[in-house]
């Protein structure tokens, strides 16, 4: 039972972040500590969480929330592999939204040779999570992390629900929540594959590739990209999470713990400039996983397998397999063409079942 010092303590932080105080990395890993464990009653979680993503979280404070997600939240299990593990995930709260390309980007990069601790989450903003997309594609979302840890070690792949891995805390919020909060920002940085060595994090902001990276190089990542994808003709403040076979991408790297901020566009990945009506996401997350099958199952010369190839190609790229983007969607495009990747979506359905 929560005392009424501790209560008053919490909501004198909540009126501080509002007006504007900035915590240290230790005061925000105790204050998502007591949201994570539920200390606090839910009205003055909720309040500190939207105050503070209104006023906009320091990269210092994130980090905080990562240790506290990464402490008092996070399964975890090491995989017996050699050489690099990558995740591909993205922030979601985009404000264009595509069909899901995380999840058929995993499954491509995986059959180059990646090994991909994909997780994911169920939607927040959009119309359908990872979850959702795996889910119905035939993946056992309730498979425990033992069977995620011998598919990675076995088929290069495996899938990580949040309600998985996360014991107690965002996995309870994620339930009600329908708001973007510093969780939406952290979450996809947990690391339940703790040898997880690069990842490809997309984000809803430019300013939030930023941070995501700054977290990633405080924490000991060597290597990441972080995109935010534009689409030509709409307002750049309208983006994706994601590479953007539409328009420019804004990208931010993370290499031997040196950061560089550049843009690449779909030339560069070998690839004709598409229109968002082209990649848009549908209004049922069914129909988003029947347009992935589809791309999977043949339909390789479309606007939705460039998208999927394009964010492989990053994957490739941070795993040190491909040297360039454009070689990375050479090597992507292969395997959709050749089934590879549609196979290691049997083995995902097989080996999580």
């Amino acid at each position: 039972m929560v005392t009424e010092e501790k209560l008053r303590e919490f909501g004198q932080l909540i009126c501080k972040i509002a007006a504007g105080k900035t915590m240290t990395r230790e005061e925000a890993c105790e204050a998502y500590r007591q949201i994570i464990l539920n200390e606090q009653p839910e009205l003055q979680q909720g309040a500190l969480l939207v105050a503070h993503i209104t006023r906009k979280p320091t990269v210092e404070e994130l980090t905080g929330v990562w240790d506290a997600l990464d402490r008092f939240d996070t399964e975890k299990f090491k995989a017996d592999i050699k050489g690099p593990i990558c995740d591909i995930v993205g922030t979601g709260s985009d404000a264009m939204k595509t069909v899901n390309a995380s999840s058929p980007a995993a499954l491509i990069a995986s059959a180059c040779g990646v090994p991909i601790a994909k997780k994911g989450a169920k939607k927040v903003t959009g119309v359908s999570g990872a979850s959702e997309i795996f889910e119905i594609l035939g993946i056992n979302l309730s498979s425990p992390m033992s069977k995620a840890k011998q598919g990675l070690e076995k088929h290069n792949i495996c899938y990580m629900p949040g309600e998985a891995f996360l014991k107690s805390g965002w996995a309870r919020l994620i339930q009600y929540m329908r708001f973007t909060s510093a969780f939406n920002i952290v979450g996809p940085l947990t690391m339940p594959c703790e040898n997880t060595s690069c990842i490809v994090i997309g984000a809803y902001a430019p300013q939030v590739c930023d941070q995501l990276i700054a977290i990633l190089k405080e924490i000991g990542v060597s290597r990441a990209v972080a995109p935010y994808g534009m689409v030509n003709g709409v307002d750049n403040a309208l983006g994706i999470d994601e590479f953007s076979p539409c328009g420019p991408t804004r990208v931010v790297e993370l290499k031997n713990g040196e950061i560089q901020t550049y843009t690449v566009y779909p030339e560069d990945f070998g690839i004709k400039t598409h229109t968002t009506f082209d990649v848009a996401s549908f209004n049922k997350a069914y129909d988003n996983a029947t347009a992935i099958k589809k791309v999977l199952s043949g339909k390789y010369n479309s606007p939705l397998a460039d998208l999927f190839c394009m964010n492989a190609a990053a994957t490739l790229y941070v795993s040190n397999i491909s040297k360039d983007y454009k070689n990375g969607m050479e090597k992507a495009r292969e395997a959709l063409t050749s089934g590879k990747a549609l196979i290691q979506l049997h083995h995902l359905i097989n080996q999580q079942s």
